[in-house]
């Protein structure tokens, strides 16, 4: 059936639903139901109502990051409508997949913002392979944008957008202490304050934390691969599998928040070390090899809502510093890529420091009646000054010297990966609000990026907003996007697995999207979410292993949201998402996004002073890549249990949390490879896992 058909009936059949009684207004009524989940800034900059936003959004708050037992930002996306989150065998990092859309390895289609910094690096185009995770002490609110955003965020904002909102003085109103602990050697505390200092408002927050990751056992790597091509010439093997996934980490989170009437000042610190590397850099299984990513924000801005008469405006600047090391055995000792033996193993020692800095302006005008309308620009640097590289092996994968420890050499100068390289960026964006009718509202916007190293691009989205009936509003919402190359897509050198190419286009995506919610009573809602999209220019590697423009996707799907609390004490919500994409290459599925999701979550307060909350999560229909004889990927569900009790007059706050509790066996797939599969039986996620959180607040 026809996307349009979809349509027509899921709107029919709303319509026909709806009792037509009312008299709250739906503000009034998501208030009293949903508080201020129900409604979304991300969308259009300004906050309305969820089902009324100019795009398919999702809100996760604080209160559900508690009831949840979550404490790293993982656990909370993967309840989102149309996004999984799954991994990449190197360094274990996420890849968030939205409705199909995923990298191989790396996650460039996703942007992230915290307080509105964009947490992309320029390397590689995501957060960074050091990224570590993100813990959730300090975290307000998360706003999940399911599609384009480019015409109001820019660059990355492609298959979808994450806006992650950290606590000021006000959310934290006093002082809290915390401290987590449980499987797999997890440990960590948290500090948080919020207050004033004389006319300053001031939120402050510490958070230490470290784990082993829980690594399941690696059956077969990349080098069991080697060993079975070389064993035919009587080569011993040297494989180290099977053994566990390095998935262990040590991570350091800090945020200072100073607001002075109109100003107000953020600055945050984030540093993981003993990195370890998931599957394998190489996707050969490294337990000695330790990465390190350093990165250091701040951001200055100065908002006055009412500069002029129906005027707000916003003017911010912010300076972003990142560095990332790594020291890695890419292979084992022993190994043999063709040109000699390893005696230590084949080692590389990378780094990479880069900054970035933007000043951008934005005013809001309301001097029209029935008009918002947003205009806004800005200008970035993205410098990558410095790179260093010391390795043990030359380009054609042959040993230096015996390839052992005191072989690695300082190549930077000589043959590095890559050398500094920096872009600016220019751009500036149009945005109109418009109440063109009782009942009706049209978001129009267009924005215009000039990058000094591929060109120019521009990106407009329409979103039509009807309120059907008092308790049913649909939209209709047309977008664009583009993901701007990576510098590693562009500038990649004396690689013998994949060279860059200055000539690079961006991606662009465009998507159409249907969308209904239905407030089937004050404490019941329904959401029916239908998209269609079409990728093209994608970066990918040719024949000759160079980058190039030569990709296309398509894709559709259905997402069927619920929320609904019987009464004071029980709340339920749950979603279903299916998508079928197409690789035009192939006219088949791309492989390794799950074609079909389900989520379904129940929080019961049976007393006051307690909580319980159950997740039950089912992903399924994954394929493999073309030219992957393997079988499909297992379906797997999982479950998740967290208990909580405040005592003291809710001074004290204990949680105890089991993830996994039925201790499934969980995977996400392998990529697939030649002349061999690299890990041929899949990424297996952690078992059973039971953490306790303990916190205290003055």
């Amino acid at each position: 059936m026809q996307l349009y058909q979809f349509t027509v009936l899921g709107l029919a059949a709303m319509l026909a639903l709806s009792p037509r009684a009312a008299e709250l207004s739906e503000e009034e009524e998501l208030a009293m139901a949903f508080g201020d989940k129900s409604f979304v800034s991300i969308a259009t900059g300004s906050k309305v109502p969820v089902a009324r936003a100019a795009s398919v959004a999702t809100v996760i708050t604080a209160e559900d990051i508690r009831a949840m037992g979550a404490a790293d930002l993982d656990e909370v996306l993967e309840t989102v409508p149309g996004l999984h989150v799954s991994r990449s065998p190197v360094l274990n990092a996420p890849i968030y997949t939205f409705r199909g859309v995923r990298g191989t390895l790396t996650n460039p289609q996703v942007l992230m913002l915290v307080n509105g910094i964009p947490q992309t690096r320029i390397y590689a185009g995501d957060r960074g392979l050091n990224w570590g995770g993100l813990p959730l002490w300090n975290v307000a609110r998360i706003e999940v944008i399911r599609g384009p955003g480019s015409a109001l965020y820019g660059a990355d904002a492609y298959s979808g957008v994450i806006s992650i909102q950290t606590k000021g003085a006000a959310e934290i109103d006093g002082t809290e202490f915390g401290a987590r602990a449980g499987s797999f050697d997890t440990a960590g505390a948290w500090w948080l304050h919020g207050g004033r200092w004389g006319d300053v408002e001031v939120a402050g927050y510490l958070s230490l934390s470290r784990t082993d990751g829980g690594g399941r056992t690696i059956s077969a790597d990349a080098q069991t691969g080697l060993d079975a091509i070389f064993g035919a010439f009587g080569v011993p093997p040297v494989s180290l599998a099977p053994a566990p996934m390095n998935n262990g980490y040590k991570l350091i989170d800090a945020a200072l928040d100073l607001t002075l009437d109109r100003w107000r000042f953020r600055t945050s610190y984030k540093r993981v070390f003993d990195l370890e590397s998931g599957a394998g850099v190489a996707q050969a299984l490294d337990p000695t090899g330790r990465n390190t990513g350093q990165r250091i924000d701040a951001d200055l801005s100065w908002h006055d809502a009412a500069l002029a008469a129906d005027w707000d405006v916003l003017l911010r600047a912010y300076v972003s510093r990142y560095d990332e090391s790594s020291r890695l055995t890419l292979f084992p000792a022993g190994t043999n890529l063709g040109g000699g033996f390893f005696q230590d193993g084949m080692i590389g020692a990378p780094a990479k420091w880069e900054h970035q800095a933007r000043a951008e302006a934005t005013a809001v005008y309301t001097g029209v009646e029935g008009h918002r309308v947003r205009l806004g620009a800005g200008y970035t640097n993205q410098d990558m000054y410095r790179l260093h590289e010391a390795k043990n092996f030359n380009p054609d994968f042959s040993p230096i010297g015996s390839g052992s420890w005191g072989d690695v050499t300082d190549v930077t100068d000589t043959v590095p990966f890559m050398r500094p390289h920096q872009r600016n960026v220019v751009h500036a964006y149009l945005q109109d609000e418009w109440a063109i009718a009782k009942d009706w509202a049209l978001t129009a916007g267009v924005r215009h990026d000039r990058y000094s190293d591929f060109g120019a691009t521009t990106h407009p989205r329409v979103a039509l907003v009807w309120e059907a009936a008092y308790d049913i509003t649909a939209k209709l919402l047309y977008g664009t996007a583009f993901r701007a190359p990576a510098f590693s897509e562009l500038y990649l050198i004396n690689n013998p697995t994949a060279i860059g190419n200055p000539s690079l286009s961006p991606e662009k995506m465009r998507t159409l999207e249907a969308a209904w919610s239905w407030q089937a009573a004050p404490n019941a809602r329904l959401g029916l979410n239908l998209f269609r999209y079409q990728l093209t220019g994608l970066i990918r590697l040719d024949s000759s292993l160079v980058y190039q423009n030569q990709g296309e996707q398509t894709g559709r799907g259905v997402e069927l949201e619920a929320e609904w609390e019987p009464n004071r004490q029980l709340r339920f919500a749950g979603h279903y998402a299916i998508q079928h994409s197409t690789d035009a290459r192939t006219d088949r599925d791309p492989g390794l996004a799950p074609r079909q999701r389900a989520y379904l979550r129940a929080d019961w307060q049976p007393l006051r002073s307690w909580q319980a909350n159950a997740q039950v999560n089912w992903v399924a229909d994954r394929k493999r890549q073309s030219g992957d004889s393997r079988p499909e990927i297992a379906d797997y569900t999982t479950v998740d249990l967290t208990l909580r009790t405040r005592t003291g007059d809710g001074a004290w706050d204990l949680a105890l949390s089991a993830r996994n509790l039925f201790d499934a066996d969980a995977r996400e797939p392998a990529p697939y490879g030649v002349p061999y599969v690299s890990i041929p039986n899949d990424l297996p996620l952690p078992g059973r896992a039971i953490y306790v959180t303990l916190a205290y607040r003055l």
